[in-house]
């Protein structure tokens, strides 16, 4: 049987073609795993739970960095193998274990000190335990990717967040019982990891981790501030979740959840475009193609701003009606926040494609300045914004800082990319 699926999702007559389809599917997957979710728990088990959910969903997510340690780009480009796999797993078996003890340890402060009930508890350190496995995955996708095999890590993670998400959703509606259905969730999540991407990935690597003190070390540094880049984006783009979680209720969580889809969706359905051409855009620097390199860019640019075009169009004319439809709920009073965090899903999509861009060209050190300071404007803007204007405040706030970000690292972009040209020229010159 495990031979049978290996062969199953190594299987292709174009690699190209595949990679693309795959991975747009499993980016769409993705893209629709919390809000299909959300559909179901909202009609199963009320708004209340769906709320709960949903900041459990964003707290995970978050974690989801620390447990990735930002070194999955870094590693897909590396294309010369600085590191061995072997390095990389080490690596990842560190802070995927630091991933699962953050998690708890943040779970027991919210149930000392912020109110947290049992429940709530447990689902948020569960959902957190089923995105450890997605954290540990991704080092093995990452080494196909490698290898010029995005399809196959495409596959593995597309079967596994399709069934594991119609698992969920099953239990949810067979059962009503929020933390046995998220066990069952975490328990599915588990089997097909081993089964999808632990056996395939046999075929591409050694499966055991090698803790090397000088090669850790090397990719701690590497990935620290690849790390805290990422940790801070999420912190920025959930800081209005956690502000009505801190200041408001669990049925306005997900109120907020539910006109939040959409742009979340624009950022995620972005990537797949992104993805698959990591290790072409790595190529192309390394070649020196510096043309070549700026015209990808500018096209990846303007696809972005069509599908953020598209994404609000749709959300000012049938974008409410469909939301209210798809989670039973009547969101029409929340037609303008709508359109304005799907402007800011926009700019996420931006900010993700230039700080891939900057990694590429190895100047990721830079990323962790414009979070860091945007990650202090929303820590002290959360509060004001989401007691004063509400939904809106919430809405209004997430946009700003996407779009603060975006235009940062747009100006860091192109200002690496010059000085580096000029400085490559130069020696070859010489």
């Amino acid at each position: 049987m495990l031979l049978a699926i290996r062969n199953l999702l190594k299987r292709t007559k174009n690699v190209s073609r595949s990679t693309y389809f795959w991975n747009a599917f499993n980016a769409s997957a993705s893209a629709a795993q919390s809000a299909v979710i959300l559909m179901v728990m909202t009609r199963s088990n009320g708004v209340k739970d769906a709320g709960i959910f949903s900041i459990a969903y964003a707290v995970a997510s978050l974690m989801l960095f620390v447990g990735q340690f930002g070194l999955r780009r870094y590693q897909a480009s590396d294309i010369k193998e600085q590191f061995s796999f072997e390095d990389y797993c080490g690596m990842r078996v560190i802070s995927c274990s630091a991933m699962l003890i953050g998690s708890l340890l943040y779970c027991i402060f919210c149930l000392l000190f912020k109110g947290y009930t049992a429940v709530k508890f447990l689902i948020v350190f569960l959902v957190c335990v089923q995105k450890s496995v997605q954290a540990f995955a991704d080092v093995l996708h990452g080494r196909m990717q490698q290898a010029g095999r995005l399809d196959v890590a495409a596959k593995a993670s597309a079967s596994r967040i399709v069934i594991c998400t119609g698992s969920y959703m099953i239990a949810l509606w067979l059962t009503h019982r929020l933390v046995l259905s998220t066990i069952i969730w975490v328990i599915v999540t588990v089997l097909i990891h081993f089964l999808a991407s632990v056996n395939v990935a046999r075929d591409f690597c050694s499966l055991r981790p090698r803790f090397d003190k000088k090669a850790l070390k090397q990719l701690f540094l590497i990935g620290i501030p690849l790390f805290l880049s990422y940790f801070l984006s999420m912190y920025v783009g959930n800081a209005p979740k956690y502000a009505i979680d801190a200041y408001m209720s669990d049925q306005v969580q997900a109120y907020y959840n539910f006109i939040f889809m959409p742009a979340f969706a624009i950022q995620l359905l972005a990537n797949f475009i992104f993805n698959p051409i990591l290790t072409s855009y790595a190529r192309i620097w390394t070649e020196r193609r510096f043309k070549k390199f700026r015209k990808v860019i500018l096209r990846q640019i303007l696809v972005v701003a069509g599908v953020t075009l598209v994404g609000l169009a749709i959300a000012a004319t049938i974008g409410i009606p469909i939301l209210s439809f798809l989670f039973g709920v009547d969101l029409s009073c929340y037609r303008r926040e709508l359109c304005i965090v799907m402007l800011g899903g926009g700019m996420l999509a931006y900010v993700t494609f230039f700080t891939t861009v900057i990694t590429i060209i190895r100047h990721q050190n830079l990323l962790l300045v414009g979070y860091a300071a945007i990650a202090a404007a929303a820590f002290f803007l959360s509060r004001p914004f989401v007691l004063h204007y509400g939904m809106l405040g919430a809405a209004s706030m997430y946009a700003v800082l996407m779009g603060l970000l975006a235009i940062f690292f747009l100006i860091v972009m192109i200002i690496c990319i010059r000085k580096d040209q000029r400085k490559i020229l130069k020696e070859a010159q010489e």
